[in-house]
């Protein structure tokens, strides 16, 4: 099966890893017939685009499920404690991360590439980079004190897009 691309904001980080926005109840379904094994979800569950009960729908479908919610005006070290502690636990399993529009998931990312598995600074952001970058308490998460005091800013790709 091919990626379901029509998933908001979705990405292949590598051949066990996928990111998105909020998926569907069709879409979990596209996840499973993908293969995926385990769905964490950052995003709050009262959010207004967030499904009823995600987690009864991924786990009929097979699938492991975990939710950590990240506050997107509060993101904390325990927040992405979690986060490391989930990824280690599914490491070799097939996994999709996702929260509203792949931003705290692509921030999350960034860091744990770079920090726990060691990937180039540069290499690790750039994905991050193609959704948002971030400025503010995101800027401070992620360790970029130049842009503590920036506004978020669009993904590079969005730039490019905006351009053309």
């Amino acid at each position: 099966m091919s990626d379901p691309t029509h998933i908001p904001v979705w990405r292949r980080l590598d051949g066990e890893l996928t990111t998105s926005g909020q998926p569907t109840e069709d879409d979990l379904k596209a996840l499973s017939a993908l293969g995926v094994e385990h769905v964490i979800n950052l995003a709050l569950h009262t959010h207004e685009r967030a499904l009823p009960d995600e987690a009864g729908s991924v786990t009929a479908l097979g699938m492991a499920y975990t939710h950590i919610p990240v506050a997107f005006d509060a993101p904390t070290e325990g927040d992405f404690n979690r986060f490391c502690a989930a990824m280690e636990s599914m490491a070799g399993a097939k996994v999709h991360v996702h929260c509203i529009v792949n931003a705290r998931v692509s921030a999350f990312l960034y860091r744990y590439r770079r920090d726990v598995l060691g990937m180039a600074e540069q290499l690790a952001r750039q994905e991050m980079e193609s959704i948002w970058q971030p400025g503010g308490i995101w800027a401070s998460f992620i360790g970029d004190e130049n842009a503590v005091g920036l506004p978020h800013r669009p993904g590079k790709a969005a730039d490019s897009e905006a351009r053309s």
